[in-house]
């Protein structure tokens, strides 16, 4: 059966032979890819049973329009094939998740920065009312990238739907918090704050070599922005998740989770770093998480950089982060 792709607005919508094609089946054994949801048209996401919905947004405009590496547009399919290929199991079944596909972009030839910015911010313009249909819905967006432009459309899209400002907490080592200069992958929150999407930012883990000074006095001024350094989490004798914990308890919901694979030690990623959180920690935090996400976005990761630099290892670190979330929303859910 050939795959029979359904375009909406740059998105392409995945159907069950496409799926089928990314699985590797077994005799004896069920892959969450066999159990994973599909649906005929984006209208029927209200009435599906599952409720996760996973797109990617397979890009790497908005980094290359910061002066990044690209290389962010290699992970979507990888990652998914990873997903896919995971058990189902009494831990995560697999029919929690809608499978809706990805955006595919045409890009123009040439790197111009200016030329690469007006295509992120085209890009807003297509990625913001998906995920808007999707919170609307009532479902939970979880978004593998791309570069970290792409928080904007998930903000503004869930903040639309939800009809009011929402909050968000970020683990990175960036704040994306660069001027409101032409839209790409450093200044997403900036333009989510300055449109009165997002009320409360929040950074945890957050490398104090990488803010410049009047930045430093934004955050140092306790208002709307927090960060949490990575230098006082190698000082505290607290753990990674108690200070955690603390960091994220009085923020107020609905919120947004962001998780920017850069901040995880010797990950793949436009700005890939030797020290940052390990997988293992990052991976507690999301089974163990008690507040209830209204998205979840895992970005700037990639499988292969223009640079040349390769590590398919990135793909299955996105697979177990997406299990986690999965895993640790519906333990919060039926905790509740």
């Amino acid at each position: 059966m050939m795959a029979n792709f359904k375009q909406y607005n740059g998105f392409k919508q995945y159907d069950r032979a496409f799926v089928d094609t990314l699985i590797s089946p077994r005799a004896g054994e069920q892959k969450l890819g066999e159990k994973i949801q599909v649906v005929d048209n984006l209208d029927d996401m209200a009435t599906n049973t599952a409720r996760f919905v996973l797109l990617g947004i397979p890009e790497d405009i908005g980094v290359r329009a910061n002066h990044g590496i690209g290389g962010t547009q290699t992970t979507w399919l990888p990652a998914l094939r990873a997903l896919l290929n995971m058990q189902s199991n009494a831990f995560l079944q697999g029919d929690e998740i809608l499978l809706l596909g990805a955006f595919e972009l045409e890009e123009s030839e040439g790197s111009e920065i200016d030329r690469l910015r007006q295509q992120v911010a085209a890009l807003d313009q297509l990625v913001y009312p998906l995920i808007e249909r999707i919170v609307a819905a009532g479902k939970i967006p979880v978004v593998v990238g791309g570069g970290h432009n792409n928080a904007y459309g998930l903000i503004r899209g869930a903040a639309t739907a939800l009809e009011l400002p929402i909050n968000v907490v970020n683990i990175d080592a960036h704040t994306d918090l660069r001027p409101a200069e032409g839209r790409h992958s450093g200044n997403g929150f900036r333009y989510a704050i300055n449109e009165a999407y997002l009320k409360q930012y929040r950074i945890f883990g957050l490398a104090e070599n990488y803010v410049h000074a009047p930045l430093l006095h934004e955050i140092n001024a306790g208002g709307h922005i927090r960060a949490f350094y990575f230098r006082d989490l190698l000082k505290s004798n607290q753990t990674i998740r108690e200070n955690w914990e603390a960091f994220i308890d009085d923020l107020p919901e609905p919120c947004g989770l962001e998780l920017d694979l850069d901040s995880l030690s010797g990950v793949l990623a436009s700005a890939a770093s030797p020290s940052g959180f390990a997988l293992n920690d990052i991976r507690r935090l999301l089974l163990s998480e008690k507040k209830k996400f209204r998205y979840l976005h895992l970005c700037e990761g990639a499988v292969e950089l223009s640079d040349g630099r390769q590590d398919p290892l990135t793909a299955k670190t996105i697979a177990f982060l997406i299990s986690d979330f999965i895993a640790g929303q519906q333990n919060n859910r039926a905790a509740t």
